[in-house]
């Protein structure tokens, strides 16, 4: 039994099949963490990466295991595919193992606040119009990766906490925080456009909790550099919550605080089945 019951969960950026991905941590989160429903909010599945090269350790398999026995257990998940795993598109309307793909959904909260939930690459201009820009991008994000993993095995030996350099190199980048000013500015008049109260998004692997412009932005972060999930309580409060160390107390972030990320890590030969 999991130690914390919430009434709704968002996770986003797991990127399955990217060597990045901190699958370890995230069915660790699930072990501790249940809800009445589960929003997989985009970019779950990096099938970019495994088209470039096959990854599929067992504990990315593990993960899709994990979610099945969510729903077995009696939670809904709603799967929301982003631009990495953009061939889930597909199947909108269908179930794979329950689990219900779509393209957006409207979120009811607790006291009746209304939210967008999408992942978001729809407004990201680099993605829709330069694809060949993202892709160079994503093969330099994979670099900057690499360089973190040794890094935090120096760090390890030292007896250290995990950090990011990629996370870190992005915030000190102007064009990368313009990019996520920008980002948030768009979900946000998309929100308004639909007469909601507020959006629930991914894709830029930054997790905050904000009020844009009247309207309440949202980012669940990632499960590559801030290891973050937003969940929501049976009283309407949404929390991001961190999780980089396995089996310990996560630390909850307050509504309105911002955080830093932090760096961690279907097609191609075969498909994995949501």
């Amino acid at each position: 039994m999991a130690e914390k019951r919430h009434r709704a969960m968002f996770i986003s950026d797991v990127h399955l099949g990217a060597r990045g991905c901190q699958a370890a941590l995230l069915i660790d989160f699930l072990r501790h963490n249940e809800a009445d429903v589960v929003y997989l909010v985009g970019d779950i599945v990096d099938g970019w990466q495994l088209r470039r090269g096959w990854h599929w350790p067992q504990a990315h398999n593990d993960v899709v295991q994990k979610l099945l026995r969510v729903v077995r257990k009696g939670s809904q998940i709603i799967y929301l595919p982003g631009n990495h795993d953009e061939f889930m598109r597909d199947y909108f309307g269908t179930h794979f193992g329950g689990i219900e793909v779509m393209d957006q959904i409207i979120h009811e909260a607790a006291d009746g606040q209304r939210f967008l939930v999408i992942h978001g690459d729809s407004f990201d201009v680099v993605v829709m119009h330069a694809r060949w820009l993202a892709h160079l991008g994503d093969w330099a994000y994979d670099a900057a990766l690499y360089c973190n993993r040794w890094v935090n095995f120096f760090r390890r030996k030292l007896g250290l906490t995990y950090w990011s350099l990629s996370a870190w190199a992005k915030l000190k980048v102007k064009k990368a925080v313009n990019f996520i000013g920008a980002f948030e500015e768009a979900l946000s008049t998309e929100a308004k456009r639909q007469k909601v109260d507020g959006v629930i998004c991914g894709h830029i692997h930054h997790a905050a909790i904000k009020d844009q412009a009247g309207i309440r932005y949202m980012n669940c972060g990632d499960w590559v550099e801030s290891c973050t999930a937003l969940v929501e309580g049976y009283d309407g409060r949404f929390e991001i919550v961190r999780w980089t160390t396995l089996q310990t107390a996560p630390a909850i972030v307050a509504e309105d605080e911002e955080l830093p990320d932090i760096p961690l890590a279907l097609p191609g030969r075969q498909k994995v089945s949501a």
